[in-house]
């Protein structure tokens, strides 16, 4: 898999570069397996190599098959120096939208070869998504699940949103989450309304709305969902704005096909929302790409030219936010098909009441 990947990468090389540094550890590990958290990753016309260091040079022969690995002990930038000489390495591509500034004066001052800035060629290839990728992603998409459902006991008036964040945490890892692709949101009543509202000390009170949007991790891939619950007794206009945006996700859901652009998805839900007489409560844009990260391309928000394609995975999460009152908000993640979508998400999207 990562030979068909690296010549995937290699054949996507611009003609004026001989190779490129990949430094990105997403980039990185997609391209070669390796997931240590130190390695110099070239990816070169004429073939592959690895600097790294004593700690990960067994673990980067073990992940990296067909890669030369190269312990650069006692010093980096000789070893590179010495290493791209010995592959003909004149022009070397470089992650411009990631290197800082202040790596790129070192690259600058260190290296013997012509430094050309390289913007989203892997990520380019990591938006399409493979079976085993879409595997670890319906597994991450379980777990979470999985881990909401554990806890939902737990929410109840008086607990605080903090809590409820631990708990779910430690469920998920419980059921094999490799870690939290982001911090989770929790937000209660009033703080409902800020869409990324993390988890506070504020006890949850009867009748709050209380969005939880969370995800796992599972073999390095990500997941990401969003439920929305009453505690306690929805009142009416509670049901109705939460009506809003669940018939506005369905709307949406069910437009998604290939050869539609982001702007256009983003579009079904943000006129149903309109309509309702809710279009400035609901200002971020519908989704995201996941796969890696948790935010990746391909964008599906409201300036997006991204052509969706058989192989992306987005989200399609509508929401809307009244200050002081609250907000919903509801999210499932799901990968484009050639005739439509397929939902990774199982958890009922109907309004639940809890506690």
């Amino acid at each position: 898999m990562t030979a068909h990947r690296l010549n995937n990468l290699r054949q996507s090389l611009p003609e004026n570069v001989d190779a490129l540094l990949v430094l990105k550890p997403e980039n990185r590990a997609y391209v070669s397996g390796f997931t240590g958290s130190n390695g110099y990753l070239i990816v070169g016309k004429k073939g592959d190599m690895m600097l790294t260091d004593f700690r990960y040079t067994e673990q980067a022969a073990a992940q990296c098959p067909g890669v030369n690995i190269i312990d650069y002990a006692p010093d980096l930038y000789v070893s590179l120096n010495d290493a791209m000489k010995a592959a003909n390495i004149v022009q070397l591509g470089f992650e411009g939208d990631f290197v800082p500034h202040a790596t790129w004066v070192t690259l600058q001052e260190k290296l013997e070869v012509e430094l050309v800035p390289c913007s989203g060629l892997v990520e380019k290839l990591r938006m399409l998504k493979d079976e085993g990728e879409l595997a670890s992603m319906q597994k991450a998409a379980e777990i979470a699940e999985s881990g909401l459902t554990e806890i939902l006991s737990l929410i109840k008036p008086g607990v605080m949103e903090e809590y409820v964040a631990m708990e779910l945490e430690v469920a998920m890892r419980r059921l094999g989450s490799q870690g939290l692709p982001f911090p989770i949101i929790a937000a209660s009543g009033p703080r409902s309304s800020l869409p990324h509202g993390r988890a506070s000390q504020r006890k949850i009170m009867p009748g709050d709305f209380l969005t939880l949007d969370f995800g796992a991790m599972y073999n390095g891939y990500c997941s990401d969902i969003t439920r929305t619950f009453v505690v306690g007794k929805a009142t009416a206009e509670q049901r109705r704005v939460y009506d809003v945006v669940y018939k506005a996700q369905l709307k949406t859901l069910a437009a998604v096909r290939p050869g539609m652009l982001g702007k256009d998805v983003d579009k079904v839900a943000r006129d149903y929302i309109g309509e309702h007489g809710y279009g400035e409560r609901f200002g971020h844009g519908l989704g995201h790409g996941v796969g890696r990260m948790v935010h990746e391309g391909p964008s599906a928000g409201s300036k997006s030219e991204d052509t969706l394609a058989a192989g992306h995975v987005i989200t399609v999460e509508p929401g809307i936010y009244i200050p002081e009152w609250g907000g919903v908000r509801i999210e499932d993640m799901v990968v484009v098909t050639d005739t439509g979508y397929r939902n990774f998400n199982k958890f009922t999207k109907e309004l639940v009441e809890l506690g």
